[in-house]
């Protein structure tokens, strides 16, 4: 289900109005009442967990309506945030570009057009449009044809400039390159689908009498595929692009129908040739080569598209949290801000705003949290999420995060599976965070008394076991939590399976399973 961003903001002020800083020391009750006193008690027991005995454990948890902190621990350490980034991201992307922004993407003409024949170049012209699928970029070689043209004597020129040309984030590691949430970004881009997983295609394989068989999702001969898989008793595959090529591999035996998101190598060359086969099917010759370049001053539109608002973005972004968003949107904060599309200009923009809403602990290396250099503390995390409440796309935002224990995709997100069946399942609103060691759960949740709670859970360093189910005891002890509560009264640590796709958020695990 998909929600307008006008939806999704009369759905939420509600919730914001209901809808608050700084790192103490742990493990003590801040506040003297019983219920405080039993919270700070169970939330200890469970930190106490053996698989965190190595490991590092921050958490903060604040009363939204008081600004009282409830638990604290290791507030102020730096800690890898993984995706728990995108609050950060997410929240400047909404203050700095609106959420009433659109990406465009557009069809100029460079030379002077006699009868069916154009002469001189045809320039495809992006802006970063995430959401841009195969049958977007028909439609705008539709329009050329539309429009009379038939031949065009020139160049087909590729403007990717609005953004640098910088393809991948700070300190990614070199075995992501070929992983579609670790694609290269460009400002002109293509999704497979309506997950909008820029800069990738879907790689599937199906065993057909005897034989494998190999398809892409858009269909495209940019990939160079290389079959080599048989037709087996089960399906046991590996789909993998080279490095630093065009080329996929396919290996294994296939039984049932696979398929794996692919990142391209160069998303502006894939989108060009997108583009140059859809031109030819609407009858549309272009007799020059394909080039990248600046469109020149004075060229005249042809067609144009433009994407949905950010504040519907928001949706499929932080729900399944999409790193490709996160790094388009930084950079797009950087061409507004400072007009330079690049990481340098966008993260800037991103920790001024957090420095402006009381964030003393930050160390931002990129968007999306894929840099293990990104730090923040929890207790700057609270401080940042207390802040927000007071923005005036604030609901809009809140409702985008995703929500515990809500099975459709666009509503519980990365949480779908998480926290079911419990206090905690249509109450939190949390975005999850998950690296190799590193898992992180902050947001929003509401008590047992109706009070509004903000709270950061920030686990490092593990060796072993998912801790994912510390986060969501901790998530259903604060949906419990009454300041009324008698001390001694027996508190229920509930949690469930975290389903199918156990300690990895669904941005990590993109088959059915998510």
């Amino acid at each position: 289900m998909r929600r307008t961003s006008a939806s999704l903001v009369a759905g939420a002020l509600v919730a914001a109005l209901a809808w608050a800083s700084s790192p103490s020391s742990p493990a003590v009750a801040l506040d003297p009442s019983a219920g405080v006193a039993d919270l700070t008690q169970d939330l200890n027991q469970i930190l106490s967990d053996s698989r965190l005995t190595i490991a590092r454990a921050g958490v903060v948890v604040k009363s939204a309506e008081t600004g009282e902190e409830l638990y604290a621990t290791d507030a102020g350490k730096l800690l890898i945030p993984a995706s728990n980034t995108k609050l950060f991201t997410s929240a400047a992307a909404a203050e700095t570009l609106g959420l009433d922004y659109r990406f465009a993407t557009s069809v100029l003409s460079t030379g002077r057009k006699a009868g069916k024949v154009l002469t001189g170049d045809l320039v495809l012209r992006g802006t970063g449009d995430p959401t841009m699928l195969a049958e977007d970029y028909d439609a705008l070689a539709a329009k050329v044809a539309g429009a009379g043209v038939k031949v065009v004597t020139g160049k087909l020129v590729a403007d990717d400039t609005w953004f640098d040309a910088r393809r991948l984030g700070n300190d990614w590691a070199w075995d992501d390159e070929t992983a579609y949430y670790a694609a290269p970004i460009s400002a002109l881009t293509a999704s497979p689908d309506k997950d909008y997983d820029a800069g990738s295609v879907i790689v599937a394989v199906t065993a057909e009498n005897g034989e494998v068989k190999v398809t892409t999702t858009p269909d495209t001969g940019y990939l160079k595929i290389v079959n080599r898989a048989t037709a087996g008793a089960e399906t046991d595959v590996l789909i993998e692009r080279q490095h630093g090529t065009r080329t996929v591999v396919v290996t294994g035996t296939v039984a049932d129908p696979y398929q794996e998101w692919v990142a391209v190598d160069d998303p502006t060359a894939y989108v060009s040739s997108l583009f140059r086969d859809s031109l030819t099917r609407h009858g549309v010759k272009v007799l020059g080569r394909t080039v990248t370049g600046a469109a020149p001053e004075g060229a005249k539109e042809l067609a144009a598209h433009e994407s949905m608002t950010l504040g519907e973005l928001l949706v499929p972004f932080m729900k399944l949290s999409n790193n490709i968003h996160a790094e388009i949107l930084t950079k797009a904060m950087g061409r507004k801000a400072a007009n330079q599309g690049t990481w340098a200009a966008g993260l800037k923009v991103t920790t001024d705003f957090a420095k402006a809403n009381g964030v003393q602990v930050i160390n931002m290396r990129d968007g999306s949290g894929l840099s293990r250099r990104d730090g923040f503390s929890p207790g700057s995390i609270v401080q940042f999420l207390s802040a927000v409440r007071g923005k005036p796309w604030f609901g809009t935002w809140y409702e985008s995060l995703p929500i515990a224990g809500d099975a459709e995709r666009f509503v519980g997100g990365t949480l779908r599976s998480r926290m079911r069946d419990t206090p905690a399942a249509g109450n939190v609103h949390a975005k999850t965070g998950s690296l190799t060691g590193v898992t992180a759960l902050s947001g929003y949740v509401t008590s047992a008394d109706g009070e509004p709670l903000i709270f950061s859970i920030m686990l490092n360093q593990y060796l072993s076991g998912s801790p994912k189910d510390i986060e969501d005891k901790i998530a259903v002890r604060l949906a419990q939590f009454s300041r009324t509560a008698a001390g001694g009264d027996p508190v229920q640590l509930r949690t469930t399976d975290p389903g199918p796709a156990g300690d990895l958020e669904c941005s990590w695990m993109k088959p059915a399973q998510c």
